[in-house]
């Protein structure tokens, strides 16, 4: 079932006076999300970064370059490949460079679509919205967030479970590590204390499988 709205992404198309058909694009998009490998980078995870943007939406004055790269940033998704990242900062480049807008807007959405590969914020414009919308699913109530890493391991179906078990806990460690794993203080506030249980629970539980 597709739960990516078409009046939405139609409405962000005209907000910014893009040209051509928004349809075509929209259609090209939720295909890619409909692929059949994925179990978490689908049209779920999508709806749901939307709907985080939707209330934080004054945590940026250009909260339209942040739904863009939202819409895009899992595009290109094959679990297998490493420049999964790369591929979807193309697309959108070719979208939106088709449709008209600046070089100068299009380039800032494109690095926004980059900075979830490593979720470094760094010095790019908007990035801590972006990042911390992207890492909302760690700070979700405990259902979701086991659904959430179960759907992860299911796209990784392939690899052997112990060594899965093995590099996921380490990404999982990683983002633990981190003093704040949100950086603006609206997601802290929001998420930041379950996330860390749900990151502890789940550490926990993987290295049970490789211990």
């Amino acid at each position: 079932m597709n739960i990516l709205s078409q009046d939405r992404w139609v409405t962000l198309w005209r907000a910014a006076a893009a040209s051509g058909d928004p349809i075509r694009w929209y259609q090209r998009l939720t295909a890619a999300y409909a692929e059949p490998h994925r179990r978490y980078h689908n049209p779920q995870h999508i709806a749901e970064c939307l709907a985080e943007l939707d209330d934080a939406r004054s945590l940026t004055k250009e909260p339209d370059k942040v739904e863009w790269a939202l819409w895009f940033h899992d595009a290109i998704y094959d679990p297998r490949a490493e420049d999964n990242d790369e591929k979807s900062a193309a697309l959108v480049k070719d979208c939106l460079t088709g449709a008209g807008l600046r070089r100068d807007y299009v380039e800032a959405v494109c690095r926004l679509v980059m900075v979830t590969k490593s979720h470094d914020v760094g010095s790019v414009m908007h990035a801590g919205v972006m990042v911390d919308v992207d890492l909302a699913i760690l700070g979700q109530p405990e259902e979701r967030f086991c659904e959430y890493e179960a759907q992860i391991g299911e796209e990784y179906g392939w690899v052997p479970r112990n060594i899965f078990a093995q590099k996921r806990a380490a990404i999982l460690d990683r983002f633990s590590a981190r003093e704040r794993i949100y950086s603006t203080d609206w997601f802290h506030k929001k998420h930041e204390e379950r996330a860390r249980r749900n990151l502890e629970m789940s550490i926990r539980n993987l290295k049970r499988l490789f211990s």
